[in-house]
């Protein structure tokens, strides 16, 4: 595929990806656009094994963290566990107060809890996309991404 054709199929999919990351319009613009600056200069690394899409989050994800070490912030998170079904976890994520709470427990966890849970539940990737982009097997990721929504049931039944 040639670099237009990138661009056109993956931008807003790596657009969403970085604002899960971000919370940031702004941000996710200048990271998404040089993500693919970075692919295009580093295309001769691609490694077929994984999905072209794959390849340009984990260029993103390396993207926006060095952005936030260039800005010295420090993202502080915190581990999660504790059992709930997805249906009764996804009818609460549609309340606004209830996904205000999640938002703020998600920023307490620890990596890699809340990239993954970010990932499955905002940039709804595949568990396998998550997997690859961490260097992990797609049950890594499933269990990961069951961890953190333990964790934050766990501190939604503190309050």
């Amino acid at each position: 595929m040639n670099f237009e054709n990138l661009y056109a199929v993956y931008y807003m999919q790596v657009y969403s990806y970085v604002m899960t990351l971000s919370k940031n319009q702004g941000v996710a613009e200048e990271i998404a656009q040089n993500t693919f600056v970075k692919a295009l200069s580093a295309k001769s690394t691609y490694c077929k094994d994984s999905g072209e899409l794959t390849w340009l989050c984990a260029i993103a994800k390396n993207l926006y963290f060095d952005e936030l070490r260039k800005q010295k912030k420090v993202v502080s998170f915190e581990e999660n566990e504790e059992s709930i079904s997805c249906d009764d976890f996804e009818m609460k994520m549609e309340s606004s107060d209830f996904a205000y709470k999640i938002h703020c427990i998600l920023h307490t966890l620890n990596e890699p809890y809340k990239e993954v849970f970010s990932l499955r539940v905002f940039g709804e990737l595949s568990f396998k996309n998550i997997g690859s982009i961490f260097g992990k097997t797609e049950n890594w990721a499933r269990v990961t991404y069951h961890r953190a929504r333990l964790k934050i049931q766990e501190r939604i039944d503190e309050e």
